[in-house]
């Protein structure tokens, strides 16, 4: 009998990931606000956030590297270089799966959608201040940019800390009606 469960539950594991990657991608042509040479705002990392918190860190690893394997394939216009690829695109998105540390405690969604945020953050960062530099305009947001380590935090820090926000809104207002399937409560 344990063994026809665990089966159930990998399956079912298996094609709400499924599920969450196909919305996510969706989600990702929605953009609120697109920035010049790449990065958006968008609600694309709700639902692998929302994978994350139910079923943790294993299957949400996987479904965020399948997640960042398709946006370097259908949204890696601005990836130039084999180091662009894998910067902001197969790192930046992978580490998204990250937030699954998080999904056994009472608010681990919120958890893991700040420290999932931080770390694409930074992938974005290093890659924009690193890869990206030749292309630092002398003025940014109406200020004179000296080093491209701070264009990065501008440029990046601009669209990724209204993703993380528009992400942790979203989920509040679920919380209430849906908070028990969010923790995942409903496969335990």
């Amino acid at each position: 009998m344990a063994k026809t469960k665990n089966s159930h539950l990998a399956l079912r594991a298996l094609c709400e990931g499924a599920i969450m990657v196909a919305l996510a991608q969706i989600l990702g042509y929605l953009k609120l606000f697109e920035l010049p040479q790449g990065g958006s705002i968008t609600v694309a990392m709700l639902p692998i956030f929302l994978y994350c918190s139910r079923w943790g860190f294993g299957p949400g690893m996987l479904v965020s590297v399948v997640y960042s394997v398709l946006q370097l394939m259908f949204d890696g216009a601005y990836a130039y270089t084999w180091q662009a690829m894998i910067g902001d695109y197969l790192l930046a998105f992978s580490v998204l799966g990250v937030a699954g540390l998080f999904h056994k405690m009472q608010y681990g969604f919120f958890v893991g959608t700040v420290v999932g945020s931080v770390l694409r953050f930074v992938c974005h960062y290093v890659t924009g201040a690193t890869i990206w530099a030749e292309y630092m305009p002398e003025e940014f947001f109406g200020m004179t940019m000296t080093t491209p380590w701070m264009y990065s935090l501008l440029y990046n820090g601009s669209y990724m800390i209204i993703d993380m926000l528009v992400v942790i809104v979203v989920g509040m207002l679920a919380w209430k009606k849906l908070g028990k399937y969010i923790r995942g409560n409903d496969i335990r």
